[in-house]
């Protein structure tokens, strides 16, 4: 993994939680780092994948179909592949919105190519990802977890099963990829727990995070990607 300079392009993909923490002050963070140690750290946001054509959806299996099964040097329905990313970007920061952790009970091994929201899918789905983020050894990846649920909007089950995908994200995905890097988004907002903290939530049913809590999060995400940046 060669190291990188004083000049980095870094984008975050994401929908509305990730622009909710973006709007938490990112970019504004990132305009004072340089501001004090003399780099051009340069971030941009952008929806990943867009609503048209290919649909507001973000999880394992999205990722998969789009980086994966669509790899190449064309866009897949208008969304760039890792292909055309890696060439513009040092640093590429992924994520999924909450609705990742609606994940539902399944039966036998999974299969890789199945939108269905289990854990056996998940984790084919990932480990298909961690393969095809290695052939590009230069490029930073900085991987959310997965964003909870608030109480309300799940049950136990459920919730112990999104837990459960955390839990092999951040301890046994990747410990042995340098250039992946995972960012524990889900112990921030849950503390621990199973659910979306009221707290932190915009609402009772409602589990984008509110302000306060995105201005919180956001300075952890900006140092998680400098880190990632200086690893």
């Amino acid at each position: 993994m060669r190291q990188l300079g004083n000049d980095v392009k870094i984008v975050l993909l994401h929908h509305s939680t990730g622009r909710c923490v973006w709007n938490g002050g990112v970019p504004e963070w990132f305009a004072d780092y340089n501001k004090v140690n003399g780099t051009d750290y340069q971030i941009i946001e952008q929806d990943f994948p867009k609503k048209e054509p290919y649909g507001w959806r973000n999880y394992p299996y999205d990722y998969w179909n789009i980086w994966v099964n669509h790899a190449g040097d064309k866009p897949f329905m208008e969304e760039p592949t890792l292909e055309i990313l890696t060439k513009q970007y040092d640093v590429i920061v992924f994520k999924h919105c909450f609705p990742v952790s609606a994940v539902q009970p399944g039966e036998g091994k999974g299969d890789v190519s199945d939108g269905t929201k289990t854990l056996a899918n998940y984790k084919l789905q990932y480990d298909a990802l961690k393969g095809k983020l290695s052939e590009f050894p230069d490029t930073r990846f900085v991987v959310w977890t997965a964003a909870a649920l608030v109480e309300g909007k799940t049950d136990a089950d459920q919730a112990g099963r999104a837990k459960e995908f955390v839990d092999w994200v951040t301890n046994q995905w990747s410990p042995d990829q340098e250039n992946i890097f995972v960012w524990d988004f889900n112990a921030l907002e849950t503390e621990g727990g199973l659910y979306l903290k009221s707290e932190n939530a915009a609402g009772e049913m409602d589990s984008h995070p509110n302000e306060q809590f995105c201005r919180m999060a956001a300075p952890c995400l900006c140092e998680a990607i400098v880190s990632a940046i200086k690893s």
